[in-house]
């Protein structure tokens, strides 16, 4: 296995159009790294100039402590899963599967290799005993034989993780391999996936633009955004500690809700709600312009109108059931809030209700839609 460090990583396509900007990240030997931001911020192309598919602009890519930035992509000993299966239609899955083995097994000669058919007897039988693990192991077992056009989208997309899973190389690079797969088979592949690296413990780098699938996943997470990387950190951290307003809307479903407003002495106003701050978190605040965020499951939710200084006055405008809980759309003095609580029948669309919101778990963030988010007492 690896490390992996890239420093000050840039990619520029004619036009000038900046894909990744000078990205400066340093991936741990046996960490599970997920990339994750909306589309078109530039994760997967930061993949592939790890892996060598794309040129680097500038800075430099290094691997097991190897600059590689001329290093063709078939010396990198990297296996990349892409979204597009990219399997040999004249193959069988065992056939796809062994590729990548067969073809490093007779890298040094045909010549050679005919001299040693006892020895590679017993290393083909390695082989096949290892595509037939792992293809158990992703519940593929069964399709062994068969070609790529008998098989279902999310069927050739397991025989694709498979090819790479087999090959035991230094990192494994994964670009949105789960996305043909339905919610099901995505989340028990994923759980595969997890399971694989806490076995072999190797260095994985993968691809999404799923914040749930990368939270389920990362042992850490880069969030990029435009080309440019926003927080580096664990999911826990990225979740309750999220470096600025794009980190905290991005990470987090429903996404968290955010009032622009003031600052004023003990007090956030804005969007129609005076909001006492918890001085113990802010302790010297100044005042001037903020926006307040605050997740939704931490907002409560009660039917009723609100008794003075009980609360806050709300009235429900729609409601999501979702089983054992519901997100609730209020709005609250013309601000639009939404809550997720628990399954409550008692709550009907246009009717009032009283909020409690949990100002001790909300976040400050500096004016702008990348506002930072303000330093608070959790932080020491």
């Amino acid at each position: 296995m690896a490390s992996i460090e890239l420093r000050q990583v840039s990619k520029t396509y004619p036009g000038g159009v900046h894909a990744v900007r000078a990205a400066d990240l340093a991936f741990r030997d046996g960490e599970f790294i997920v990339l994750v931001g909306p589309s078109g911020c530039g994760k997967s192309t930061l993949l592939r100039m790890i892996a060598g598919l794309e040129a680097v602009s500038g800075g430099t890519v290094s691997i097991g402590g190897r600059v590689v930035n001329d290093v063709p992509p078939k010396d990198r000993d990297v296996a990349m899963v892409f979204q597009n299966y990219a399997l040999y239609p004249h193959m069988t899955v065992r056939r796809n599967m062994a590729f990548g083995l067969l073809r490093r097994r007779r890298h040094a000669g045909f010549a050679a290799w005919l001299l040693r058919r006892g020895e590679w007897a017993r290393e083909r039988g390695e082989i096949d005993r290892k595509v037939e693990d792992t293809a158990r192991t992703l519940g593929i077992d069964a399709l062994l034989e068969r070609l790529p056009r008998a098989l279902s989208g999310g069927q050739r997309q397991r025989v694709a993780l498979g090819r790479a899973l087999v090959r035991d190389p230094q990192v494994f690079l994964f670009d949105e391999p789960l996305s043909n797969l339905d919610a099901r088979l995505r989340i028990e592949t994923r759980a595969e996936i997890r399971e694989m690296h806490r076995r072999t413990r190797a260095t994985m780098v993968y691809v999404t633009h799923d914040q749930e699938e990368a939270m389920t996943l990362a042992d850490r997470m880069v969030v990029m955004r435009s080309g440019i990387v926003h927080q580096v950190g664990t999911p826990d951290e990225c979740y309750a500690r999220p470096a600025d307003r794009f980190v905290a809307g991005f990470v987090g479903m429903p996404v968290m809700n955010f009032v622009e407003g003031r600052v004023e002495p003990g007090a956030f106003v804005g969007g129609g709600l005076r909001l006492a701050l918890p001085a113990g978190r802010w302790p010297a605040l100044p005042e001037g312009p903020i926006v307040l965020g605050l997740r939704p499951d931490r907002i409560g939710v009660t039917p009723g109108p609100a008794a003075d200084g009980d609360g806050v006055q709300a009235t429900v405008r729609a409601i999501e059931r979702l089983g054992d809980r519901m997100d609730v759309v209020l709005d609250a003095g013309g601000t639009r809030l939404v809550a997720r609580i628990g399954n409550d029948e008692r709550l009907r669309e246009g009717e009032a209700a009283r909020l409690a919101l949990d100002m001790g778990a909300a976040h400050l963030f500096g004016p702008g839609e990348a506002g930072a988010r303000v330093r608070d007492a959790m932080d020491r």
